[in-house]
C-alpha cells in the first residue's frame, strides 16, 4: 500500500522522485526503492516524506484511508463540538469561544 500511496500523492503534487530525493537528501535510487515496495524509509525520512506531501504517516502507511492531515483548525472544530459539560454543567457557547481562544493563544503556532 506505501509504494502506491507514495506514488500518486508524489504525482498529485507534481514532484519528481529526483525532487523528493534531494528535498530529503537522499538519493534517487533510495526513494525509488520506496515506490518499488523494496525498502521502506526511516521514520524521520517518513514524517518528512508526509509534511511535504500534506498527509499523515499513517496513511502513508495504510493505518487509515483520510487523505490529508488535519489542520489546527480542523481538529480544533472538531474537539470544540464535543464540549457540551464539564462537570455536569452545560457549557454555554461563551465557555467554548473562551477556551477557543485559550486553545488558540497557547497552540497555534506550536503545530
Amino acid at each position: 500500500m506505501f509504494p502506491e500511496r507514495l506514488k500518486i500523492l508524489r504525482s498529485e503534487a507534481k514532484l519528481t522522485q529526483k525532487e523528493i530525493a534531494d528535498k530529503l537528501d537522499i538519493s534517487q535510487q533510495s526513494y525509488a526503492n520506496w515506490e518499488k515496495g523494496k525498502t521502506l524509509p526511516a521514520n524521520k525520512n517518513l514524517t518528512k516524506l508526509s509534511e511535504m506531501l500534506n498527509t499523515s504517516t499513517d496513511y502513508l502507511l495504510g493505518k487509515t484511508d483520510q487523505v490529508k492531515k488535519s489542520t489546527f483548525d480542523e481538529d480544533l472544530e472538531k474537539s470544540l463540538e464535543s464540549f457540551h459539560a464539564f462537570s455536569g454543567k452545560t457549557m454555554s457557547e461563551n465557555d467554548r469561544e473562551a477556551i477557543r481562544q485559550w486553545l488558540i493563544d497557547n497552540f497555534k503556532d506550536k503545530y
